[in-house]
C-alpha cells in the first residue's frame, strides 16, 4: 500500500480557529477556505500544491490502494473525506502513536519532533503560520512561506513515523484507523429535533429555577457569590480542601457530603439549592448546543474519541464533546441513531474490571462466582447483610457492587464510607460497619490484597530491573514500565521511591503509586486490550460497523433485517476471551434499536 504523508493549511484568523471551533463548524463554516496540501508520496519528495493546484493533486492519487499519515488525521483527514470528497484506504495518525507510546505527555507535532529528535535542529516545527493569520488570499510571497513551512511538517511527520511505527502492534494500528474513520465516515446520525427541544426546556426550567430561588443568575453560578449569600442567612458554609491548592473552598459540588447534609439541615430553602443545582447543570444545555454543531451537512455525526487519553490506553472526549459521558436514559444518549434501515447493537462486557481483577489474582471463589453466572453483588451483599439479597433489593445490592467494584483497589473503610455517602443513591454508613465491611471483603478474597503487595514488590523490581524484564503473568516488568501482553507498556516515567513513597512524572507533576494503585492500572489496562481486541473482532464482521465505544460497551451499526442473528455474533465475540486469558470467564448483554436507548 502506497503511504501519503499529507498536512493542509487553512485559512485562519481571530474568530475562524480549531482554537475557538471543532472540526466539524471549522471545516464547514462558509468562510473555510484551503490554502494548500503538502503531500509526500512513499519516500518521494514532499511538494506543496497551493489553492489552485490542490484539488486536481489530490483526485490524481490512487486512493484505493493509498494510506494516508498526518499528525491529527482527525483534521486532515475530515477535510479529505468531507470537503473533498476523497476517502484513503487507512489512517495513519502520528500523534495517536505518540500518545500510545508517551502516554499524558504532549502530543502536539512541535513536542513530539523535540522528543524524538532532541539533538537535531532541523527537526522542528517552523513559525511562518503566523504571518497568515488573517489573510485570505496568499500572495506569491506568503504562499511560498506557508509552502515550505507546510513541507517541513510534512517531512518531520515523515521521520517521527518511521520512527515510532518500528514495533508498534498492528492491532493498535487498526484501532487507530477505526477512531479516525469514526468520525472522517461517519455513520451515525443525530435527531436535532430532540436536541433543539431538549435544549430548549433545559433553558425554560433553568430560568423558572432561577427565579423561584429568589436571586439572580450571578449569585447562583459563582461559588463565592453563593456563597456570601448563604453566609447572609446564617448558614454555615460547608468548606473542603482543594485538591490543587490544599486551601479550604466551599463545599458545592452536588456529590460532596458536608454539601448533601447541609441541604438536608435546611430543606426550607430547596428553592435555593434547586436553583443552583440548575444554573450548575446548564452543561447539558451547552452539550446539546454541541452536539448540534457536530453534526455534518449531510447529518451524520462524526464521532470524536481520542485514542490512548490515559496512560493506561482508554478512550477519552475530544472536539469537545465527551462520549465517554452519556447518561443512560439522557436525551442526548437519545438522540443518536443509526440511519433508516439499520440498527445500533450496543453490548456491554459485564463485569470486565471484576473479573480481570479476581483472574489477575486467581482469586478462585469469585472467579468460580463469575464463570456459573451467579449475582456476585447480590452474593457480597448478602455476607454484609446477614439476609438473602437479590436484585429486588436495590439498595442492599447497591453498597455489595460499590464494595465489590471499589475495594478491590485498596480502597479503606473511610473512602468506602464517604463514596456510598456521596452516591447515588446515597447510603450513610456508620464507621464500625464500614470498617467490617472493608475486612469482610479482604477476607473473603484474600489473593487480592496478596495480588497488592505482590505489584508493591513490581515496583521496587521497576525501579531497578535490567532492560531484559522479568515475566509476571500475562505482564513484563521492565525498568519504569510494564510491558502488557498486546505489546504496549504501561509507563510510569522517572519512577522512583522517596520518602517512603514510589513517585512518578504523569506529565501532570510527580504523583503517588502504591502496590493496590499499581493493581488498578494494571486491570484496567487490561480490560481495555480485551474491549479493543473484540472492537476489531467484531468490525471484521461483514454485516457491521463499529461506530462507537463507551466504557465497557461496543456500538455498532448493522441492517435492521435479521438483527438477532447478527446480535448473538457480536455477543459470541465479547463472550470469548483473548488467547493470553483464556480461561477468563466474560460475558456480556445487549440489544439492539434505532436509538441509543440501552
Amino acid at each position: 500500500m502506497n503511504l501519503l504523508y499529507l498536512d493542509f493549511e487553512t485559512y485562519y484568523d481571530v474568530q475562524l480557529s480549531l482554537g475557538k471551533m471543532t472540526t466539524v463548524q471549522y471545516v464547514n463554516h462558509p468562510d473555510f477556505k484551503v490554502w494548500g496540501v503538502g503531500l509526500k508520496m512513499n519516500d518521494g519528495e514532499t511538494e506543496w500544491f497551493g489553492e489552485d493546484q490542490y484539488e486536481e493533486a489530490l483526485l490524481q492519487i490512487p486512493w484505493e490502494d493509498t494510506a494516508v499519515v498526518c499528525h491529527n488525521t482527525l483534521f486532515d483527514a475530515y477535510i479529505l473525506t468531507q470537503y473533498v470528497g476523497v476517502y484513503p484506504a487507512f489512517y495513519y495518525d502520528t500523534a495517536s502513536l505518540s500518545r500510545g507510546l508517551y502516554p499524558n505527555q504532549s502530543a502536539r507535532l512541535k513536542d513530539v519532533a523535540i522528543r524524538c529528535f532532541p539533538n537535531d535542529p532541523s527537526m522542528r516545527k517552523g513559525e511562518e503560520l503566523i504571518n497568515a493569520k488573517g489573510v485570505r488570499d496568499l500572495d506569491p510571497e506568503l504562499d511560498a512561506q506557508i509552502g515550505g513551512y507546510c513541507i517541513q511538517d510534512v517531512d518531520i511527520t515523515y521521520e517521527i513515523y518511521h520512527k515510532m511505527i518500528q514495533g508498534y502492534p498492528q492491532d493498535e494500528l487498526d484501532i487507530i484507523d477505526l477512531t479516525v474513520r469514526m468520525f472522517v465516515e461517519p455513520k451515525l446520525i443525530l435527531d436535532k429535533e430532540m436536541l433543539i427541544e431538549h435544549k430548549a426546556l433545559i433553558k425554560e426550567q433553568t430560568a423558572t429555577a432561577i427565579e423561584a430561588s429568589g436571586t439572580t443568575r450571578e449569585i447562583m453560578a459563582s461559588q463565592q457569590k453563593f456563597a456570601q449569600y448563604i453566609e447572609e442567612l446564617g448558614i454555615n458554609v460547608p468548606t473542603k480542601k482543594s485538591p490543587t491548592t490544599g486551601q479550604q473552598i466551599p463545599a458545592f459540588s452536588k456529590t460532596d457530603s458536608a454539601y448533601i447534609q447541609m441541604q438536608n439541615m435546611y430543606p426550607e430553602y430547596k428553592h435555593l439549592w434547586d436553583g443552583r443545582e440548575a444554573v450548575k447543570s446548564r452543561i447539558e444545555e451547552t452539550r446539546a448546543q454541541r452536539f448540534l454543531e457536530s453534526t455534518n451537512p449531510d447529518g451524520t455525526f462524526s464521532v470524536p474519541l481520542r485514542y490512548y487519553a490515559a496512560h493506561t490506553g482508554r478512550f477519552g472526549g475530544t472536539e469537545s464533546i465527551n462520549l465517554q459521558n452519556l447518561p443512560r436514559g439522557s436525551k442526548l444518549r437519545k438522540a443518536v441513531m443509526a440511519p433508516e434501515g439499520q440498527y445500533l447493537y450496543v453490548v456491554d462486557l459485564s463485569n470486565i474490571e471484576a473479573r480481570m481483577l479476581a483472574w489477575l489474582a486467581k482469586e478462585g471463589d469469585l472467579l468460580d462466582a463469575f464463570a456459573a453466572g451467579r449475582d456476585v453483588y447480590s452474593e457480597f451483599a448478602s455476607q454484609i447483610y446477614g439476609y438473602p439479597v437479590t436484585k429486588a433489593n436495590k439498595l442492599e445490592r447497591y453498597v455489595g457492587k460499590t464494595a465489590i467494584l471499589g475495594l478491590g483497589y485498596g480502597m479503606g473503610p473511610d473512602k468506602f464510607k464517604d463514596t456510598l455517602k456521596n452516591g447515588s443513591p446515597s447510603v450513610d454508613l456508620g464507621q464500625s460497619t464500614a470498617i467490617s465491611i472493608v475486612a469482610q471483603y479482604r477476607a473473603m478474597y484474600p489473593n487480592i490484597p496478596k495480588l497488592w503487595n505482590a505489584n508493591k514488590q513490581a515496583l521496587f523490581t521497576m525501579n531497578h530491573t535490567s532492560s531484559e524484564g522479568r515475566p509476571y503473568g500475562p505482564l513484563v516488568i521492565k525498568a519504569g514500565a510494564i510491558q502488557l501482553p498486546n505489546e504496549m507498556f504501561l509507563k510510569y516515567p522517572e519512577l522512583n521511591f522517596f520518602d517512603g513513597n514510589f513517585v512518578y512524572n504523569s506529565g501532570k507533576g510527580m504523583v503517588k503509586t502504591y502496590g493496590a494503585r499499581l493493581t488498578e492500572n494494571i486491570v484496567q489496562a487490561l480490560a481495555r486490550i480485551v474491549i479493543v481486541e473484540q472492537m476489531l473482532e467484531v468490525q471484521r464482521l461483514p454485516e457491521v460497523q463499529v461506530v462507537l465505544q463507551v466504557h465497557d460497551e461496543i456500538i455498532s451499526i448493522a441492517s435492521n433485517v435479521g438483527a438477532d442473528e447478527t446480535l448473538d455474533k457480536i455477543l459470541a465475540i465479547m463472550k470469548t476471551p483473548p488467547s493470553w486469558c483464556s480461561d477468563l470467564p466474560l460475558d456480556a448483554e445487549g440489544g439492539y434499536s434505532q436509538r441509543y436507548d440501552k
